[in-house]
């Protein structure tokens, strides 16, 4: 058998690399930033291998730091399931994830089964409340959410890029005609979903109505009531191109040939030092993996 590398050091190396920083790392492992960088330094004798440059108190990743992450974590996280799945006594694991109801209904549920099969033992409670953002590390491990950027002191990942459409009733539709009518457009009610506020005037500037003026603005916290509400001629609903692809309504329609780019993105958010709990990171490297 060959000689096996020192895996608390290996450990701490991955933790720092993930972590984006020395001093978290050494917090997250119970470890002084001294004896955390003896670990580093016992791992980088092994490998023959300068992992990091060091000056003062920072710690840089190198190029064959990188290069030997690269190789080693995804064997590190496929050692750690095998030992997860050959274990009788581990409890499960429980990951509280806040989703925006709509994303977990198009995108994440018709996966889920997957997440399933490779880690019966990780279980979710689901959470579709208000404020995502604000309850992550309080009431929530994890959240997945639109947002226009990341959120300052949170790790995240953005799974998407979209652009905004006017939706509406096929028949709505028709009525509307192929280019932009001011005095059509301005006795309509538009759909707007609270989570995404500045939708609306992305689109208007987008087609130049900067000044339009509707005769309503409705605004809603759920995808799905949106779209419905613009199935049943209740309004014109400013959402994205891949709500309406998924939603796979035939009473729905795109108004105008536009493509507009979205200020909003599907993020997946945590905090940083929750990214290393394993609940947390087996869901997320699934969720990149998956490409939802």
């Amino acid at each position: 058998m060959r000689r096996l590398p020192p895996l608390r050091a290996l450990e701490a190396f991955i933790r720092t690399v993930r972590l984006g920083s020395a001093r978290a790392a050494a917090s997250e492992l119970g470890l002084s930033p001294s004896a955390l960088s003896r670990r580093i330094s016992n791992l980088e004798s092994f490998t023959g291998r300068k992992l990091f440059s060091r000056s003062g108190q920072t710690m840089r990743l190198t190029d064959e730091g990188r290069t030997f992450y690269d190789a080693v974590a995804p064997h590190l996280e496929a050692l750690a399931a095998s030992v997860e799945s050959q274990s009788e006594n581990l409890q499960l694991m429980r990951l509280r994830l806040g989703v925006m109801p709509l994303f977990g209904t198009q995108r994440l549920f018709p996966r889920l089964s997957e997440l399933r099969e490779s880690h019966p033992r990780l279980h979710l409670d689901i959470d579709t409340g208000p404020h995502l953002v604000d309850r992550v590390g309080d009431t929530l491990d994890a959240a997945i959410t639109l947002t226009t950027k990341p959120v300052e002191g949170l790790y995240g990942i953005q799974l998407d890029q979209n652009t905004i459409h006017a939706i509406a009733n096929r028949d709505v539709v028709a009525e509307m005609g192929d280019q932009p009518d001011t005095r059509l457009l301005e006795k309509q009610t538009f759909l707007v979903h609270t989570d995404m506020p500045l939708s609306f005037d992305a689109w208007k500037v987008a087609l130049g109505l900067e000044g339009l003026q509707p005769a309503a603005i409705d605004h809603y916290d759920s995808g799905q009531l949106i779209l419905e509400a613009a199935a049943q001629r209740m309004g014109i609903a400013i959402m994205h191109d891949d709500h309406l692809a998924r939603n796979n309504d035939a009473r729905l329609a795109p108004l105008y040939n536009q493509t507009v780019q979205s200020p909003y993105s599907y993020w997946f958010i945590c905090r940083p030092a929750d990214l290393e709990a394993r609940p947390v990171r087996i869901f997320h490297d699934w969720l990149v993996k998956a490409g939802l």
